[in-house]
Parts: structure tokens; C-alpha cells; sequence
């Protein structure tokens, strides 16, 4: 049965699957895989929703990356406010501790603000953000970045010293790439890129994702 999308998103939006069909689409937050462990508030459907604009620049590093054998795999692009609401109140409950192990072992879940790696206010919300890694064309297995997506920790650092000059190349040709279309990187977690030139700078919209 076929995923009935609601197209109930502003003008400027797409849904990513329908600008780049190549890529893989796994939505963490949408299951329970993820740092909280649960189904994030606003997610109602496995989808990637993103500016028309920063779709079109994710189209052009795709198109660059194919021939060389690789696809992009999505794992999160527009994210509702009410998401990052929901990561906030996950936050403060100290007793929550149900995915550290795997995603934040060596860090207390209430420093995760002050360390950079989760906002009150993301750039997810404004629509030209997006959370991605690479996979090989022929197999569909990810490239070894030396960390995994969401990851809470100094590994997951572009100018980390803890992982193989293998794992950096990998990440390079991610970031090289993106830089190239136009997205910035974010120094500490080295799946996250935002579109230099975002249609909605300053604008937080909470659409749900669905």
C-alpha cells in the first residue's frame, strides 16, 4: 500500500523523494531509532520535506556523486518545531536514559544544549537543513564515517582526531560536495549541512511532516 502524502505544506516546499527518487530515506525520527527512543512529535509519515531551493541544490551534489558510485541517504530535512519542542522536554527528564548508551555515552543528556548538538531553535525548522551521509550506488551499504548519524560526542567533530584517514575521506567527499552546491557544514557533527542561501532565514515553521 503506497504512502498517501498529504502535501500540507506552505509554497516553497517539496517532498525530497520527488526531486531526488536515487537517494535512500531513512527517517529516524519518525521511528524509534533515534536519541530519544521514540516517535518524535510532528513526524506523521517516513517523509523528507524540504525547500524547493535547497532541493534543487541537493539534486546537483546527487547529480555529481552518482557517476562516482555513490547515493545520498537521507536521514532528516525539515523538522517541525514541535519537534525540537519535544527534544527540549526529553532534556530536562533526567531519568529518561534509554538510548545513551548508543547515542550519547560519554555525555549527560542536559549538556547536549550547551554543547552545540541540539538547539531550541534548529535551523531544520526554517526548511533548508538537512541531515544526510552517503551509501554506495551498487550495494545501498553507507560509507564508514567513523561515526553514526547522531552521535553525541567529540568523534562525530569534522576535525576529530579519532577516526582513520579512510573515515575522513569519506567525509570529505560528503562535505566537499555539499560545499560545492552551496550548503555549510556544521563543525560538530559532520552529517548536518544548511543551504548558504536559505529561502526562509528567518522564518520557523511548524508543519507537520506528513
Amino acid at each position: 500500500m503506497g504512502l498517501e502524502k498529504q502535501r500540507a505544506f506552505p509554497q516553497g516546499f517539496v517532498y525530497l523523494d520527488e526531486v531526488i527518487p536515487t537517494a535512500e530515506y531513512e527517517i529516524r525520527y519518525y521511528g524509534d531509532n533515534n536519541f530519544v527512543g521514540r516517535r518524535i512529535d510532528g513526524y506523521k509519515a517516513p517523509l523528507a520535506i524540504y525547500s524547493s531551493k535547497g532541493a534543487a541544490a541537493l539534486k546537483a551534489v546527487s547529480d555529481e556523486l552518482e557517476p562516482k558510485g555513490y547515493i545520498l541517504k537521507i536521514h532528516d530535512a525539515y523538522r517541525p518545531q514541535q519537534a525540537v519542542n519535544h527534544f527540549v522536554r526529553w532534556s530536562q527528564n533526567a531519568a529518561d536514559l534509554k538510548m545513551k548508551a548508543q547515542y550519547y555515552p560519554a555525555l549527560d543528556k542536559r549538556n547536549l544544549f550547551k554543547l552545540g548538538f541540539i538547539a531550541r531553535k534548529s535551523g531544520h525548522s526554517r526548511g533548508s537543513t538537512i541531515d544526510l551521509t552517503l551509501a554506495d550506488a551498487k550495494s545501498g551499504e553507507e560509507l564508514d564515517m567513523g561515526s553514526p548519524y547522531d552521535f553525541f560526542g567529540s568523534i562525530s567533530y569534522y576535525e576529530t582526531k579519532l577516526i582513520t584517514p579512510a573515515q575522513q575521506r569519506n567525509r570529505a567527499i560528503l562535505k566537499n560536495a555539499m560545499v560545492k552546491h552551496g550548503f555549510k557544514p556544521y563543525s560538530k557533527e559532520w552529517w548536518h549541512f544548511t543551504l548558504v542561501k536559505e529561502p526562509f532565514p528567518q522564518q520557523y515553521f511548524n508543519f507537520k511532516v506528513e
